[in-house]
């Protein structure tokens, strides 16, 4: 099987059509909406990486990690210090369907656990299991029941780095 490498880099102002006509795809709307702020305040959020994923010089994802500590009573509060969630989407419908997600989900939480992340938190929507299954493929596992938070109801999710050695 071919490795295929995954480009992460810094979403700037310069990516808001970009985001902005994934946003409106039907595929990421069902999880996501087409709401998602990209204004300069937020992109300079420092609580918040987010990423641009290109393969072969093509983007075609949005990803993003956060410190977990970074907002009051976040639901990912009691996870140890350090720890970060993730978020992300396949903007580029063509390449659904195709392992690409769950390789560039790895690629990037593989270096959170390599920069010190002692936990790798993420929370889908209950009813999203296609996004279940992929963070279920790489060694997720729930840890609470679904709630609801300001961003929505969360199937509450959680890895650590043996999991991703074993997957």
């Amino acid at each position: 099987m071919k490795l295929t490498k995954y480009v992460f880099r810094k979403v700037t102002a310069d990516d808001r059509d970009l985001l902005a006509s994934w946003q409106s795809m039907p595929h990421v709307q069902e999880w996501w909406g087409s709401d998602e702020p990209h204004g300069d305040n937020t992109l300079d959020d420092p609580r918040v990486a987010r990423w641009i994923v290109s393969q072969n010089d093509q983007p075609f994802a949005f990803m993003q990690d956060y410190t977990v500590h970074g907002w009051d009573n976040h639901h990912f509060a009691q996870l140890p210090k350090g720890a970060r969630g993730i978020d992300q989407y396949i903007g580029d419908e063509s390449k659904l369907g195709q392992g690409h997600g769950s390789a560039f989900i790895a690629a990037r939480i593989q270096v959170l656990f390599d920069a010190g992340a002692p936990v790798i938190a993420t929370d889908p929507h209950p009813d999203n299991a296609r996004a279940i299954a992929v963070y279920r493929k790489l060694g997720f596992d729930v840890f609470g029941p679904p709630q609801e938070t300001e961003w929505g109801l969360i199937l509450p999710m959680q890895t650590k780095r043996e999991a991703l050695l074993a997957g």
